[in-house]
């Protein structure tokens, strides 16, 4: 996409509060907490930015070739089904894309993740990971938020701060949540669900996502004393790429620690989403990882890249450095497949092989609870 990025002298600051019985009661915590809706602005950002155009334009075409067959996934080893689902209840189109391993197929055998991207993306976005994913035995269902998807990005460049602020608001961030549930109540009841293994579902998401994804996964946020509540006891686990704090909301550990399901966190040391009067670094990350479950003590693993950017977990290429770029989406998705993989068998051996293969590019890797 080559897009204009948004005006940085008028980006809103605050964050959203998510399920909230009264808009009015609520608005002065509304216009303080907007800014939960931008946590996947400095992905798309960058995408839109004409610097990162001109570093993959820049570099060789055989350094782009090879960026490009590196993430490559054999097409005889997945297919992919697209679905344009409408809630009628809530008025709102639910499109999502699923990635699903070859067959035969036996009926309930193949786990899934169910996948959410950060703000204005698609279905068509984290294409890496859902081919792999595919490739290696997972479906992986990629739900479109219509409320904060890529159509932000169209119309007239001048209201796009507008149209990101609208993304923002709380009745968008409890619609992401109730999209996926939606997406997932209707994958199970089309007939290529009934080969899903509904026992072993896992939500995942990056930026923005990865805070759909806390909420479904159990994250309790306290807005004004109401206690917003989105778990969805179907899934197991969760993966959460980048994923930022709950800005405004108070302390992570009193919303986080509560997750009881097995979370695996991706972040890089230059994972930062940078706007006037909205810095979110990779500290933040941390301090999610640190107070994800310390009351249940589920398990969790955390991997830190040692360079990178927010972007570089998106399917752009080039973000976050040409050569470096891909070696991190193919380590990224090998985690994740590893973690997968881990909460089936529950032996870390393939976790430990993984930090060990991909050493040189690590800052952090660790395990807690195991």
């Amino acid at each position: 996409m080559n897009h204009a990025p948004p005006p940085h002298t008028t980006a809103p600051s605050a964050q959203p509060p998510y399920n909230i019985p009264s808009k009015t009661h609520f608005k002065p915590q509304l216009e303080r907490l907007i800014a939960l809706g931008l946590l996947g602005l400095g992905a798309l950002c960058a995408q839109a930015a004409p610097s990162a155009t001109l570093e993959v334009e820049a570099a060789p075409k055989s350094e782009a070739v090879a960026a490009a067959e590196a993430v490559a996934v054999d097409p005889a080893l997945y297919t992919t089904q697209t679905f344009e689902w409408n809630d009628t209840a809530r008025k709102r189109a639910v499109p999502a894309k699923l990635y699903l391993p070859v067959g035969p197929l036996k009926p309930g055998a193949v786990p899934m993740v169910v996948f959410s991207h950060g703000i204005g993306g698609s279905k068509e976005g984290y294409s890496y990971l859902g081919r792999y994913f595919a490739a290696h035995g997972y479906a992986s269902l990629h739900v479109q938020h219509v409320g904060s998807d890529r159509q932000l990005w169209r119309g007239n460049p001048l209201s796009i701060v507008s149209r990101l602020s609208d993304a923002a608001q709380e009745t968008e961030a409890l619609n992401r949540v109730k999209d996926v549930k939606f997406a997932l109540d209707h994958i199970l009841a089309e007939p290529v669900g009934s080969v899903i293994n509904a026992q072993r579902l896992v939500a995942a998401g990056h930026s923005y996502g990865a805070n759909t994804t806390l909420l479904l996964a159990g994250a309790k946020v306290d807005v004004n004393g109401t206690t917003v509540f989105a778990k969805d006891p179907r899934f197991s686990a969760a993966i959460l790429i980048s994923a930022p704090p709950f800005y405004g909301l108070g302390d992570p550990q009193k919303i986080v620690s509560g997750i009881d399901v097995p979370t695996l966190h991706i972040t890089a040391m230059a994972d930062d989403i940078q706007i006037p009067g909205y810095n979110s670094g990779v500290a933040d990350r941390l301090a999610l990882y640190q107070a994800t479950g310390v009351t249940t003590q589920a398990a969790k693993v955390l991997a830190v890249f040692k360079d990178g950017s927010h972007s570089i977990f998106t399917d752009r290429m080039g973000t976050g450095g040409v050569a470096l770029n891909p070696k991190v989406k193919v380590a990224t998705r090998q985690l994740a497949v590893a973690f997968l993989n881990w909460l089936q068998a529950k032996d870390a051996g393939s976790l430990e092989q993984w930090s060990g293969q991909n050493a040189g590019l690590l800052a952090r890797f660790e395990k807690a609870a195991f």
